[in-house]
């Protein structure tokens, strides 16, 4: 469902708010770090994105000032709808803040951030954009309701980008395995853990928006579709009808993936190595697979067989639901792709990261451990590969 928001309002047009709920790995980094790198001008131009910290106000300060920021910018500046939605979760849900996102305000100081600067700016569109808000629906309508509760009177639209259920979960298990997480192997069911909860089951994390906002516009999109348009800022402003102003910053590629060739080592590195060791594991792996001779990622089977059969019929309920919504029998083209395994066996292309890195053995910094862990998956390659040989 598409609505395509026109240009210019009149003095008298309702505020608009944008909500970008995620999800994740689907182009939400790049996103916000556009507009976080761009908001004085787009402010300029009616469009706030607005931030929630001191650090945010002091960047949007500096943008003002003719100052462009070099290199990364600070988590809590790309991202302070993110650090919202930690706050509010923390709030209501008593979720831990995450370590990356510091000295934050209270919830309240951030709120009213946000409020002030609609009052200062007096725009004609605000645009929140955090994939934690995906979150969101696994606790009823009560937090959207508290978040759309600060825009009286506004008109919502929610953007949500989603991907095919396979291509969803291999990223998002490598984002945890990034993060140190200590998770099961896709391929020993680690995919089926996910069944419950917003990162298989799309219509757990829509549905309360369409319930909290039933008079929103919603724009629903397939991350294939996105990346063909151009990317995930060139179809957000496509979708949304937001007129850009000119020489705005360009899109950055922001939070790489780690690369499914290394997911064993990251796994076996989480699970056997102390915290700040297995940290320089990955550390070290994402410093060195760029400058390796791979197989591009994607083309990793990370599930197998009969896993991706449990995927494809788990997931068909889904995608019927998500279809229905804008009238079609299903959401996803070409979901049957989702029985298809992909052509390099993930033993395979681990055997030659492991194989490669061989050659560098500087790769690690001398740390004993490391090496034991690639050691390990060595060998994990090499009785796959003869596994498979003998079958």
């Amino acid at each position: 469902m598409v609505k395509k928001i026109l240009r210019p309002f009149a003095a008298e047009a309702p505020l608009q708010v944008i909500l970008f709920i995620g999800h994740h790995k689907a182009g939400s980094t790049s996103l916000q770090d556009f507009l976080a790198r761009n908001a004085a001008a787009l402010a300029q131009q009616g469009i706030l994105y607005p931030f929630t910290d001191f650090e945010g106000m002091a960047h949007l300060a500096a943008a003002a000032g003719g100052q462009r920021p070099r290199g990364a910018l600070p988590v809590n500046v790309r991202e302070p709808h993110n650090a919202l939605a930690f706050r509010m979760l923390a709030a209501r849900r008593k979720w831990t803040l995450p370590g990356y996102h510091k000295l934050l305000p209270g919830l309240a100081q951030m709120q009213h951030a946000i409020q002030q600067q609609i009052r200062f700016s007096r725009p004609h569109t605000v645009i929140l954009a955090a994939e934690v808000f995906a979150n969101f629906g696994t606790y009823g309508t009560a937090l959207i309701e508290e978040l759309a509760g600060g825009f009286p009177g506004a008109e919502f639209t929610v953007v949500a980008t989603l991907r095919r259920i396979d291509d969803y979960l291999a990223s998002w298990h490598g984002q945890r395995l990034k993060f140190g997480h200590r998770v099961k192997a896709l391929r020993r069911g680690g995919g089926e853990d996910y069944f419950r909860g917003i990162h298989f089951d799309y219509r757990r994390m829509l549905e309360a928006w369409l319930q909290a906002l039933p008079e929103a516009q919603l724009i629903l999109r397939d991350y294939a579709d996105v990346q063909a348009g151009g990317g995930s800022v060139a179809d957000f402003f496509a979708q949304t009808g937001l007129v850009l102003p000119k020489g705005l910053a360009p899109e950055r590629r922001e939070n790489d993936s780690l690369h499914r060739a290394a997911y064993e080592i990251v796994l076996k590195g989480n699970r056997r190595l102390p915290p700040e060791q297995a940290d320089r594991l990955r550390q070290a792996l994402a410093r060195q697979t760029p400058r390796l001779k791979l197989p591009a990622s994607s083309s990793v089977e990370l599930f197998g067989a009969a896993r991706r059969a449990r995927l494809a019929e788990r997931f068909a309920p889904v995608d019927a639901w998500l279809g229905a919504l804008d009238g079609r029998a299903g959401f996803f083209a070409g979901l049957d792709g989702i029985l298809a395994e992909r052509p390099v066996p993930e033993a395979g292309a681990c055997g030659q990261l492991l194989a490669q890195l061989e050659t560098r053995p500087d790769w690690c910094g001398g740390d004993a451990d490391l090496q034991a862990i690639a050691a390990l998956c060595a060998q994990w390659a090499a009785n796959s590969a003869q596994q498979a040989g003998a079958g």
